[in-house]
């Protein structure tokens, strides 16, 4: 059987944890991670009824985009949509996992998702972020270089965008004199040595850190091994808010009205006019993305699609770019499609459900 520390594993995977925003709670928010898992349902929030709908199918995991829990509670008396929540899922025992800013910051996540729907093309991430990246340099004798890197590409290090087993070495000589305590895998006590070895430099995401160090640590010869990190303050070109990218070919304004309100099965967009009637390259963020307006009109978008524009902020895409704002529910529906491909591709043998439950709390007349 599977256990719900399992599915947690290969969802973080695919969204790391450290990937989520300083207000977010992402992760485990009911339950016990050592449960076994006898279904699962998915959904983009989880309220009350989310939780009956997951005990009609016999599922004791939900897995949401939206943490139902986002600041601390004082009080469980129900008092509140979601105190009840809390309350009925851990009286029948069901885990509650959010998977938020973390899957709409990595590259393969809900902004993806959504430019997929849309039929964007040779996408990027619209504001990349910095300082998630790290850079190794270690010292291998040169026999062992193509073991250790193995090593290290098996754990994630070295991969750039779509490249892997990216790395840089040169040659030198290294120096070292093992004192009698040593026990030297080349040389002997208490006599200098000097060794053939290459200078490698790999980069990986820091969260990755403890991988790479174990990995390295496993595969290289040397008893005390010389390496250090550095913290890189390049952008992380896989990791960040938005989406960027090219329609398949120019649309005029309403044209791509049209395209959008198909392709996103909307009722109804809120958005602005542009000065010029042509829309070929669209940045957007699902959910609420107001704050990306300024990196989209820098990248010179004809269009940005997202979601919770306020009034005085649709002023600010000044005729260049157009604003359309979808709505907050509506930018993200296609998440939950995103999360059950990806756990019945994962785990074949484990049930898992969308919830017929409509969530948006937003109505229109």
């Amino acid at each position: 059987m599977v256990k719900i520390k399992e599915i947690i594993e290969v969802l973080e995977k695919l969204a790391p944890p450290t990937y989520q925003e300083s207000y977010d709670n992402s992760g485990l928010i009911t339950g016990d991670k050592n449960w076994e898992v006898r279904g699962i349902m998915v959904s983009l929030d989880c309220i009350e009824a989310v939780i009956d709908d997951a005990i009609d199918k016999k599922c004791n995991m939900i897995v949401a985009h939206h943490p139902i829990v986002f600041k601390g509670l004082k009080k469980l008396n129900g008092k509140n949509y979601v105190e009840r929540t809390i309350i009925k899922a851990i009286k029948n025992d069901i885990a509650i996992y959010a998977i938020h800013t973390n899957l709409d910051n990595v590259y393969s996540g809900v902004n993806q998702k959504i430019a997929n729907q849309i039929g964007l093309k040779n996408t990027k991430i619209l504001a990349p972020k910095k300082q998630l990246l790290e850079k190794l340099v270690v010292f291998i004798p040169k026999d062992d270089t193509n073991k250790v890197l193995d090593a290290l590409h098996r754990v994630g290090a070295g991969e750039i965008g779509n490249y892997s087993h990216c790395s840089f070495k040169v040659n030198g000589t290294g120096s070292f004199k093992p004192n009698i305590n040593a026990n030297p895998v080349i040389g002997e006590r208490g006599q200098l040595e000097e060794v053939n070895e290459d200078r490698v430099e790999i980069m990986y995401p820091n969260h990755l850190s403890r991988q790479v160090i174990g990995a390295l640590k496993a595969a290289h010869p040397y008893e005390e091994v010389a390496y250090y990190i550095s913290q890189l303050e390049n952008e992380n070109q896989e990791v960040g808010s938005g989406m960027i990218g090219q329609l398949e070919k120019e649309m005029t304004c309403q044209e791509f009205l049209a395209h959008l309100k198909d392709s996103m099965q909307l009722n109804t967009i809120r958005y602005t006019a542009k000065n010029m009637d042509s829309i070929k390259t669209v940045a957007l963020c699902g959910g609420a993305g107001s704050f990306l307006l300024a990196s989209a009109m820098a990248q010179n978008a004809d269009a940005f699609v997202t979601g919770d524009f306020k009034y005085h902020e649709f002023f600010d895409g000044e005729g260049k770019t157009m604003i359309a704002d979808i709505g907050h529910y509506e930018s993200e529906k296609f998440t939950k499609e995103l999360l059950h491909s990806f756990l019945t591709e994962k785990f074949a043998n484990i049930a898992t459900y969308f919830t017929e439950v409509n969530t948006n709390p937003v109505k229109y007349f």
